[in-house]
């Protein structure tokens, strides 16, 4: 395609006219027309920092709060955490670009700071005799506004110099020629991620070294663009009925249902393309990112829905060949295949014996027969090198429980004596805890290496540390004192000793070159790694390294990348330069090799789902060779999901698992 040369005026004349499209689309997406259908969800307010809230949703007056139902979750992976204040705001959403970028202040402060230090730089260049001999003036300062718009300029001329005719790079090159006053008096203040950049460079921030691969054709056709935005017009339908409405009755469902039919032809199609494309275009990998940027990813992602509505409707034989198509196709939704498994195998157990024809069989041998295809079912799970971990034990206990069932001799029943789910021990530590009115010092001490704030709308309650110098601390460093007195070393670090240990066991895999997840030099993370392409994209690495954490390399591999980054406290996500090297070593060396290798696949499979969850205290004895976590509930506190997924998965693996409940022994008011 050769790009042709258009005035503006023939551009503009282009603006509010509708395209003309290349393949029908489906009438739920109502992409001829808007009529009926809902109203795109009210913008965020700004606010000042003064008002206490960064953002808050606008409502009209007098409007009723909507109801948020959680029947289907949105992400990947379900990862609610009914901890959470219910009061308290939700997190902005972020793209995985921004999740994939480091922290950088970018308040009024910062930027003073960035002009300063840039008009001292220029002053030491030049130098004083240097400014005479040039008769040079230096600036005040230097704006951070001339800086972004520069660069703003010179990445596009670099990446797309060919867009831009004669006349227009003429006046580039007069904006070259201006001097800097000049300049600034027509850079202003922009309201972009140019100044975050740019903050991050002179933050002089060390970053991994990795082949940047930037996307040049995301979508390979208009039409495929167009399609992919009224497929997310379809499915912010499908959620608004499910998940915002309330309790959706027989209508919305039967709206459902509508929807689904009306893309599900489509969706074979595009599944059949792209299995195409897998075989035959995509090297290894290539093309799992961007898929999420297909129709077909969405369109999944409704029919996924759709069998939540068919279940609900008791149309178990339309559902159980919905599940088989879902499992077929093994390039869309990859973490979602071990509850189709699930799913499917119930439906077999239960269902499907009463709903196919028996062949001539007995009710009894129909029975079985449907056992012994959901015990298969179970199989092809386990067996599933995309199925999730913290859905095997569930598989594992069908098995047990079909195999049962169908009387199946012991010797030939399944052995899973590798899994020692152990019981969570529940332990009661008692302390003084402390009441007052004022607000709680900041100088507090703290367990954790790094500090740590309190989640907004939470009180936190105050104890007294008897074990170490009887000081004020937080609940979870009195428990930490507790078994500190008994020989445990730890942490109150939550997720952060997990992240770290997988962020140095892990790190030459994170930056293995995979096509299009490396878009800028500024990452700490790939783009997919909170997405479900980052394990099967990279299967065979993962496996290769949890094989050696396994086999007990891990401490070997700790101080590997110790030993080449530590220096340079290179910015890679979830790690922490705080902890010690020595501590990680030694909690690598009491970590059985299995154990840790779990852990890193849960991580590894669902790193942006399984960020919460993890027990707040971590302990390791290194006498004992034994490694501990321990979670500490005070009063009316009670286990959220993700918390309770986090304890199976690690009794699972044989790690010990203590429930803490803080008891006041005495309670002391301070007026």
């Amino acid at each position: 395609m050769v790009l042709q040369q258009r005035s503006p005026s023939k551009h503009n004349q282009m603006l509010g006219k509708k395209q003309t499209t290349l393949i029908p689309h489906p009438k739920s997406t109502h992409y001829d027309g808007d009529d009926g259908a809902p109203a795109r969800p009210l913008k965020r307010v700004k606010r000042d920092e003064a008002d206490g809230d960064t953002a808050d949703h606008a409502q009209s007056p007098g409007s009723p709060k909507p109801a948020v139902r959680r029947v289907i979750p949105d992400s990947d992976a379900e990862s609610d955490d009914e901890d959470a204040d219910a009061d308290a705001p939700a997190p902005a959403a972020r793209t995985d670009l921004e999740s994939a970028l480091p922290p950088v202040e970018t308040d009024k402060e910062a930027i003073e700071a960035y002009e300063i230090q840039r008009a001292a730089e220029e002053a030491e260049r030049l130098g004083q005799d240097g400014r005479l001999r040039e008769g040079k003036w230096v600036k005040g300062r230097s704006s951070i506004y001339v800086d972004a718009f520069n660069l703003a300029l010179d990445t596009v001329l670099e990446e797309e110099r060919h867009l831009f005719d004669e006349v227009e790079m003429e006046v580039f090159s007069q904006w070259r020629a201006l001097e800097y006053e000049a300049q600034y008096l027509y850079a202003h203040p922009p309201r972009s991620s140019l100044t975050t950049i740019i903050l991050a460079k002179i933050a002089r921030r060390n970053y991994p070294d990795y082949v940047v691969s930037r996307s040049a054709n995301i979508f390979a056709s208009r039409a495929l663009l167009l399609e992919f935005e009224a497929s997310l017009r379809t499915q912010f339908r499908v959620d608004n009925i499910l998940e915002f409405n309330g309790t959706p009755g027989p209508k919305d469902l039967q709206v459902i249902l509508d929807l689904f039919e009306d893309v599900y032809p489509r969706w074979l199609v595009l599944i059949q393309e792209e299995q195409a494309k897998e075989d035959s275009i995509y090297i290894s990998g290539e093309g799992a990112y961007l898929r999420r940027l297909s129709p077909a990813w969405v369109y999944t992602r409704i029919v996924h829905k759709a069998t939540y509505v068919l279940g609900k409707f008791k149309q178990h034989k339309r559902e159980h060949e919905l599940l088989t198509e879902l499992l077929t196709q093994r390039l869309f939704h990859a973490s979602r295949r071990g509850a189709w498994y699930q799913r499917k195998a119930l439906l077999e157990e239960h269902y499907m014996a009463g709903l196919m024809p028996s062949e001539g069989r007995s009710e009894e041998s129909q029975k079985r027969h449907w056992r012994q295809i959901a015990l298969q079912t179970c199989e092809e799970g386990l067996q599933d090198n995309l199925v999730h971990q913290i859905y095997h034990y569930d598989l594992q206990k069908r098995v047990a429980k079909l195999e049962k069932a169908l009387k199946i001799a012991k010797r030939f029943q399944h052995s899973f004596s590798h899994v020692r789910l152990a019981t969570p021990v529940e332990v009661t530590i008692e302390g003084i805890r402390i009441e007052r009115e004022s607000t709680p010092d900041k100088n507090r001490r703290n367990s954790s290496p790094f500090p740590t704030t309190a989640r907004r709308g939470i009180r936190r309650t105050i104890w007294l540390d008897e074990h170490e110098g009887g000081g004020e601390c937080s609940v979870e460093a009195m428990c930490l004192s507790h078994y500190r007195a008994q020989g445990w070393k730890g942490f109150h670090s939550e997720g952060g000793i997990v992240r770290t240990l997988f962020a140095h066991l892990f790190y030459d895999v994170l930056f293995a070159y995979v096509p299009n997840v490396f878009q800028t030099p500024f990452q700490t993370c790939p783009l997919d790694l909170h997405t479900d392409a980052f394990f099967p994209t990279r299967l065979s690495e993962i496996n290769h390294r949890l094989a050696r954490i396994a086999n007990g390399d891990a401490p070997r591999l700790i101080r590997g990348v110790w030993d080449a980054h530590a220096e340079r406290k290179t910015c890679v996500v979830g790690l922490d330069w705080a902890f010690e090297v020595g501590d990680l070593v030694e909690i690598a060396e009491c970590f059985e090799g299995e154990a840790l290798a779990t852990v890193c696949r849960v991580v590894a499979q669902e790193y942006g789902q399984r960020g919460g969850g993890v027990p707040d205290l971590f302990l390791w004895h290194p006498e004992r060779g034994e490694v501990m976590f321990a979670e500490v509930k005070s009063e009316n506190d009670r286990l959220s999901d993700t918390q309770r997924l986090w304890i199976h998965v690690l009794t699972g693996a044989g790690v010990g698992v203590q429930l803490c409940n803080a008891v006041a022994k005495e309670v002391r008011t301070i007026g």
